[in-house]
């Protein structure tokens, strides 16, 4: 038995198919299913059940298989740990992150993370919540940027930044007369939000069930951009995340923006790893970047015409004082 064995039995679990396994495994089909016929007499077991339309593992190739997929985890954590010891700084970090935040968070964080760790290789993953947790457990990432809650007890959570909320509504909307919203003035209100499996469209219930609002039925977006459409084409309001409406993200026509009183709905994001993984010193010191954040970026304050300037000691990060703000355009962005 060799790693090299173990890995296309994971392959093959994970795609069920000789073909597509040995193509991610870079090897012929016929190589593939020879050293997995192979491991099965070596352990004396049938590990692969083959049908004309697919491959499926046996009960005890099941178990031999998510055996083998952390074996070969603890492989690349003895590595990771010779590569940290040589050179700290280097090598990869494979980052998950959510749709709703990566394309407005990144543009951001990667000019920040390659001055800081310029012999980094960053390699991200954008995929729903659940798939970033999935992908963390089974150690095909390092690390990922979730929304908090996160209940898993294998992992490490270290809180990054709360992200506020504004709302999004048509230009000829009544609100957009209003210079701040309590979250009581949504109630009865019905709130476009995203399909299932995005967690801003928990986040988003949450606030509506606080705020005595509802979702808007027939609709459901895939993405921001879908919602910010939504809006401009007058179908209804939504929740938008302040990130979601800075620069450089465009502006887009037909939309407005209210900010909040007192304290604005947000979200705490935080980074999420393995406890057992030979990162974890790494990871602590990358997690501090993103806490380094400029303030502004997260401070709705700026998005309206009337926000009142910093005072002469006041440091460019800081966030400006609450006060009443006009509604402004929404940005719209490709992402």
């Amino acid at each position: 038995m060799n790693l090299r064995d173990l890995r296309y039995l994971v392959s093959l679990s994970e795609y069920k198919h000789f073909g597509r396994a040995a193509e991610a495994s870079f090897v012929s089909q016929p190589t593939l299913s020879t050293q997995i016929k192979k491991l099965e007499d070596e352990l004396g077991v049938a590990l692969v059940e083959r049908t004309p339309r697919k491959v499926l593992l046996t009960e005890v190739g099941r178990e031999i298989a998510l055996r083998a997929r952390d074996v070969l985890n603890e492989v690349e954590q003895i590595r990771a740990i010779a590569r940290r010891t040589l050179d700290p700084e280097s090598g990869t970090v494979r980052l998950g992150i959510f749709p709703t935040l990566g394309p407005y968070l990144l543009p951001h964080m990667v000019p920040r993370i390659r001055a800081r760790f310029p012999r980094l290789e960053l390699l991200l993953l954008e995929e729903k919540t659940e798939n970033v947790l999935r992908q963390l457990r089974e150690g095909r990432i390092d690390a990922g940027i979730l929304a908090l809650p996160v209940h898993d007890h294998q992992l490490h959570v270290e809180k990054l930044f709360e992200e506020p909320f504004v709302l999004a509504v048509p230009e000829d909307n009544p609100l957009v007369e209003r210079k701040t919203l309590k979250l009581e003035d949504l109630a009865d209100q019905s709130i476009l939000l995203l399909e299932d499996g995005h967690c801003l469209r928990d986040q988003a219930l949450e606030v509506c069930q606080l705020a005595g609002a509802g979702e808007k039925t027939g609709f459901r977006a895939t993405s921001l951009e879908t919602l910010r459409q939504m809006v401009a084409a007058n179908v209804g309001i939504t929740l938008l995340p302040t990130l979601a409406v800075k620069p450089p993200v465009p502006q887009a026509d037909h939309v407005r923006l209210i900010r909040f009183s007192g304290r604005a709905p947000s979200r705490h994001i935080a980074m999420v790893w393995r406890k057992s993984s030979a990162l974890n010193g790494f990871l602590a010191d990358f997690a501090r970047l993103f806490r380094e954040l400029p303030a502004q970026l997260l401070d709705p304050d700026d998005l309206f015409d009337d926000a009142p300037a910093p005072g002469p000691g006041a440091k460019a990060g800081a966030p400006k004082a609450a006060g009443g703000k006009r509604a402004r355009k929404v940005a719209s962005g490709s992402h």
